[in-house]
Parts: structure tokens; sequence; C-alpha cells
């Protein structure tokens, strides 16, 4: 994979340059103080991936990304944002513009080259190595489309065209703020049920993310807090950095959060979330897993499914990575796989 390091700081592209240094299979062809230069570079050499601050001279980022999509150009994008609501409000437009996943900037607390280099390591490199893998990370056996896996099924599968959800979960990771956003817009009523989300993202980010889709759909979308009561026709997205569970108190739900360790080396984690709402709801509870790396929500699909609940994952197509949903497709806990547009659709008509 070939990589151009985009930065208008020559200590952020030389720290980011070395994370990448020992990555097997990836090789940083050069680098770009801006988005001009760095389109300039691509347009002479193409690369499979690109690195992006979003604050740069000449051209932002996000004007570098909508000139990468106009020109046609291929590369994948990776955004480094600044922790700050600015920074997050900035990271979420990149999304939507096209880029791929974010990663958080080292704060001006840990511009010591070391440490900022170990926490540019720990979370750029699985993001490469997500779009590295590529059709590795995808099961050559999965020839699954909108309109059904080829594969043999050995669970059964529910009607869901006569399910009637309780609640509803959802899990996603990378590609999954414009999936959601995606999702929302197409929703535009207040749901009859409440509805909570598991969003991989940095902390910050989480608040905006809310606000983005409450403003974008008219519901209710909340970072959920600390003993949040959950009510009907309201959405509560897990807050970066923390688990979110869901607990039955007195006559209702309340929202519990916990820094408990890493699970699938993420927190939030949407195994948590899906294994606590299907001991409450049972087989009324339907699950969606989005794209996203890694297994994350695999293990949460079959514990709603043996609770005789739903689950409802992305097709390969419309998934930035197809990892979370595939795990799921390959242990056969799901009982249909949908594009966004169709599933857009199935939450509209269970929800609303």
């Amino acid at each position: 994979m070939k990589i151009l390091v985009v930065d208008d700081s020559i200590v952020f592209r030389s720290q980011i340059t070395a994370s990448l240094g020992g990555v097997q299979d990836v090789e940083v062809v050069g680098s770009a103080p801006n988005g001009k230069i760095a389109i300039q570079k691509i347009q002479q050499q193409p690369v499979d991936l690109i690195t992006l601050d979003m604050e740069m001279p000449e051209l932002n980022g996000l004007d570098t990304i909508k000139e990468i999509k106009r020109l046609g150009l291929k590369p994948k994008i990776i955004v480094f944002s600044s922790q700050t609501l600015r920074g997050a409000e900035k990271a979420l437009e990149a999304l939507a513009a096209g880029a791929d996943d974010v990663v958080a900037k080292p704060s001006a607390d840990h511009l010591d080259f070391t440490k900022a280099q170990a926490m540019i390591e720990e979370a750029l490199i699985p993001r490469v190595q997500q779009f590295l893998k590529g059709n590795k990370a995808r099961p050559q056996t999965i020839t699954a489309t909108s309109s059904g896996p080829t594969k043999k099924l050995n669970f059964p599968k529910q009607n869901l065209k006569t399910f009637s959800p309780k609640a509803v979960v959802i899990a996603s990771s990378t590609g999954g703020p414009s999936a959601l956003e995606h999702i929302f817009q197409s929703l535009k009523c207040k749901p009859k049920i409440p509805i909570f989300i598991v969003q991989h993202i940095p902390a910050v980010f989480s608040q905006i993310l809310a606000r983005r889709l409450s403003e974008m759909s008219g519901i209710p979308v909340h970072e959920a807090t600390q003993n949040q009561v959950v009510e009907n026709g309201n959405v509560y997205l897990a807050p970066g950095g923390f688990h979110m569970l869901v607990q039955k108190k007195d006559n209702g739900l309340v929202i519990k959060l916990n820094e408990e360790p890493l699970r699938n080396s993420v927190r939030p984690a949407a195994d948590f979330l899906f294994e606590s709402a299907g001991d409450i709801f049972k087989h009324q509870l339907l699950g969606v897993v989005l794209t996203g790396m890694g297994e994350d929500g695999a293990a949460g699909a079959k514990y709603i499914h043996d609770a005789g609940g739903s689950i409802i994952i992305q097709d390969k197509e419309s998934c930035v990575v197809f990892g979370m949903p595939g795990a799921v497709f390959i242990n056969d806990d799901y009982d249909d796989i949908m594009n966004l547009d169709e599933i857009s659709n199935y939450l509209k008509t269970v929800t609303v």
C-alpha cells in the first residue's frame, strides 16, 4: 500500500511517517504540506491512501477531500483532527464529504515526539491495516448483495415483515458516521421506540455526532449520560471512551456507562450494549450491524439471536469496511442483509 502523508507540520509528517515505518506491506511514498501540493502529487503518482490534516494553508483538509472526489481520484482518506469541538465538527464534515476514517490528533500536551508517535501508532496503524487487508479482511466465500447471500444458511431466519421490535440497537465503526447520517436523514419522524447506538469514535466527537443526527432528523439524539432515563422516541449514542449498557430500574430503564477494559480492542463496545438490551427486550429487540473494522457486534448479535431477537447487517457493497457485518455473516447470526436505503426504509417501517 502506497501512502502519502499530508500535514502542514513537518513534526507531524515525521511522526506519522515514522509510525508507519514498521508496518508490513506499507510504504510512505511522500508527503505534502497542504492539499494543493498533495493533489498534484497524487495526479503524478497515484497512491492507495492519504493521511490528511484538516487545518492547512492553501487548501485545507475538507476542500482537499472535495477536490479529490471532483477529480475522480480514488485514494482512501484517513483524516487527522484536533480533539476540540471545532475539530470534531470539521472531522464529521470530512466524513460526510467522503473521508473514510478519522484519527484524533495528539494535542499540544503530547508534543513529546516519542509519546506523540506512540499515540499515532496506536490509533493509525489498525485503520491503515483495515484497508491494507482489502479483500483478505473480507472472507472470499462471501458474495452477498442486498438481495441476499449465496452461501447455505444454517440459522433459522425470522420473517422481518411481521417483526415488531420494542427497541433497536445499532453498531458501527469505520464509515459509520456517514451511514448513520444516511439512515437518520431518511427517518425524519420521531420513533415510537428507543434506539441505542454504539459508534467507535473518539471522545468529543460523539457529542457532535449526536447533535448532527438530531439536527438532520428532527429526532432527539442524545450523547448518553450516566443513569439517564430511557424514553420512547429518543436515540441514545454511547459517548466516546465509555461502554454503554441498558439496565432496568424501578418500572423503567436507565443508561449505564463504564470505563471497564476494552472489548474487541474498543471502548465503547457494541457487544455490551447488545447483550444488556438482549436481556431486557429478548425476542422484541432488533440489532443492526453497520460498516466497520473488527468483530465488535458479532458476539452481541449471537446473544440477541439466542434470545429470539432479530439482526440486520449492512451489505458488503455499501460498507466502507465489511469487517463487523462480515463477522456476523460468517457466524450466520442474522436475519437479513440490506443496503443503507433498505435499512433506512425498514427502520422507518418498524419504528415510526
